[in-house]
Parts: structure tokens; sequence; C-alpha cells
């Protein structure tokens, strides 16, 4: 039985935000990206489908702002200590992300882009941009701890350890096995860091 929304007490901003985004998360992982509708997650969030028109235009945009609300920010990645620690306990994240919701966000917004240019280009910019910014974080420490000269490394470098772990999970699925994670550390991203 459903609740009609405008009887129930008005939530505003971060709340309302965290109620639609906690909705469509519990959406992905119940239908999956295809089977996920904003009239679902309006629902689900108790709310009304324009409050989440009005912020978000279509679905895509939606999952994609719901999914990075749950992804780590770059400055908040682990310190071990190391410069493999930190490769070995991002990926790690990064994999444990891609096997929840966000996983079939991903594989399904990668699906709804492919035709639509402008949008495949946002996705891309977003998950390459989260994903460099991190690793520029962890070169830095690196570097600060003298384990590496932090100017000699390429930009695109720092995309390597995600774009492959991307790969992974695209064409292998999920759970991405930690002995995938400890190869791209030890005889990809190390070498390369170091060279």
């Amino acid at each position: 039985m459903t609740t009609d929304h405008r009887k129930l007490p008005r939530r505003r901003g971060d709340e309302l935000t965290a109620a639609i985004f906690a909705a469509t998360l519990a959406e992905l992982a119940d239908v999956g990206y295809a089977g996920l509708t904003v009239e679902r997650v309006a629902e689900r969030a108790k709310t009304g489908k324009a409050s989440i028109y009005r912020r978000w235009p279509s679905r895509r945009e939606l999952v994609l702002a719901a999914v990075y609300s749950i992804s780590p920010e770059p400055a908040d990645s682990v310190d071990t200590g190391t410069l493999r620690g930190d490769l070995l306990a991002v990926l790690r994240r990064s994999a444990e992300v891609l096997s929840g919701p966000a996983g079939e966000a991903m594989r399904g917004l990668l699906s709804d882009v492919l035709a639509d240019h402008d949008p495949a280009g946002q996705l891309r910019e977003l998950s390459r941009s989260r994903g460099r910014l991190t690793m520029e974080e962890i070169v830095r420490r690196a570097a600060e701890r003298g384990e590496l000269d932090a100017t000699a490394i390429p930009p695109r470098r720092l995309e390597v350890g995600q774009a492959m772990l991307r790969q992974q999970f695209l064409f292998n699925g999920t759970p991405i096995r930690d002995e995938v994670i400890v190869e791209i550390v030890d005889t990809v991203l190390l070498p390369l860091l170091r060279n």
C-alpha cells in the first residue's frame, strides 16, 4: 500500500537528497538499471517525481549522482604508509563499490550512453577524474615518503589502475578476485609508477 507523500512531513535539502539517493541505490540493487524508474524511486523516497526531476532532469543523471554520492572522495583514500599498500587499498575499495549497486548502475549507464555522445563524455569524465584525483593523492604521499618521484609520472599513468579494474569488471563481472587486484598492482602499477 502506497503512502501519499504529500501528507508526510516535508523534507528539503540534504535530507531529501539523501532519501532520494538511498531510494535510487535500493532500486538499483532490487531491479537493476534497466528496471529503475523515477516513479519507483519517488515512491520509495516518499517524495514526488517533480522533486526528483527538478534536481536531475533524467534517470541517467539521477543514477550518476546517486552512484557518485557513495564513491569515496580522493582525499579519503586510505594511507597505509606504503605505495603498494595504498594502491591495493584503493583498488580493493573500488572493486567493492563495483560489486554493489554502483556496479549495476555502471553497466546500465554504459549501455545507455553508448549511443549518446555527451552523456558518455560526462560518465567518462566523472569516472576518470575521481580515479585520477585519488591516484594523485596516493602518488603525492608516496613522493613525500621518498618512494618515487611524482614529477616523473605522466598524468595518463594515473588512470591505468582504475581502467584495468573497470576492464576486469566489465568483461569478467564481480566479485573481482583479490589475486587480480594484487597482480594489477605488482605487475603493472608499481613498475609503471616507479619508472
